[in-house]
């Protein structure tokens, strides 16, 4: 029998919560569904506001993957969606998380939640710029510690505070809070930036995408500050082989050694004992403007 839960008012219908997702770890669907609902106070408000693309992986990582923008077919009536201006579709529309009942209908379906740097009610003005470190094989964890930690004292020195998360597979997040921004605007300084890491550490940094370049260097993704691109979203579990989350860390984690890898399991005991390393965000003392 197909299980229906009430969360908030709402009635869902969870299915397959016994399919395995992750056979790595054996985690299952009904597994990652808790997750999300144990963690929402942590997820939910860096999800609010802001449209979500989702990564849909419902056969596991090793199954058919894919990216949808559009509200999936029998999508409740009562989520949100948010109006998002797109050149080919001028009303479109998609999916805003931020209940209970939204996170877990969307976790039903086994996604990754991707969200943009502005909110619903001002499209294409950031509130936040991300860095998306990427390493290219043999660098690795430890070539994206150095790299974060110039980007920061780079960052400061414009009075720019940064944050840092796992991107759930082999690089790092740098997240930091700004004033409202235009996108093009933010989209510029972020480039000069990484245009300046790569000038200052030439052996290491790289600012261009190009695969033939990539091995041995940490690529200083700036891109994904355009108003129609997005990122992983801060506790989102990631389509991998483990059940890998994008986890906020201290820079006192990246300034120490060894991995930094956190799986489901690790999450809720990292917020009990720290709670959310990126809450800065949310209502930031001193959101960053741009020189």
């Amino acid at each position: 029998m197909t299980p229906i839960t009430e969360v908030e008012g709402r009635r869902l219908t969870l299915t397959n919560l016994d399919k395995v997702i992750h056979p790595a770890t054996g985690t299952t669907k009904g597994e990652i569904v808790h997750y999300y609902a144990v963690t929402a106070g942590a997820i939910l408000p860096h999800l609010r506001d802001r449209p979500v693309s989702f990564l849909r992986y419902p056969d596991g990582p090793g199954g058919q993957t894919f990216f949808t923008k559009n509200p999936p077919p029998g999508m409740p009536g009562w989520v949100r969606t948010a109006p998002v201006p797109r050149s080919d579709d001028p009303g479109a529309r998609q999916v805003v998380v931020d209940d209970l009942a939204s996170l877990v209908w969307a976790a039903n379906l086994v996604v990754e939640f991707h969200t943009p740097q502005w909110r619903a009610p001002d499209p294409g003005v950031a509130d936040r710029m991300v860095f998306d470190l990427d390493p290219g094989p043999p660098a690795g964890i430890e070539e994206c510690r150095e790299v974060a930690l110039w980007l920061r004292d780079r960052l400061a020195e414009d009075g720019l505070d940064a944050y840092a998360k796992t991107s759930g597979s082999k690089g790092l997040h740098l997240l930091v809070p700004l004033t409202p921004t235009p996108s093009p605007r933010v989209s510029a300084y972020a480039k000069a930036l990484a245009v300046a890491g790569e000038a200052a550490l030439p052996r290491l940094v790289l600012h261009r995408m190009a695969r033939s370049l990539r091995p041995g260097k940490v690529f200083v993704d700036h891109s994904q500050n355009a108003a129609a691109k997005t990122t992983a979203t801060p506790y989102t579990l990631r389509a991998r082989r483990e059940p890998a989350v994008s986890a906020p860390v201290g820079w006192d984690e990246i300034e120490g050694g060894g991995e930094l890898v956190f799986t489901i399991g690790d999450i809720a005991p990292r917020l009990a004992r720290l709670g959310d390393l990126f809450a800065p965000l949310i209502a930031p003392e001193r959101p960053g403007s741009l020189p």
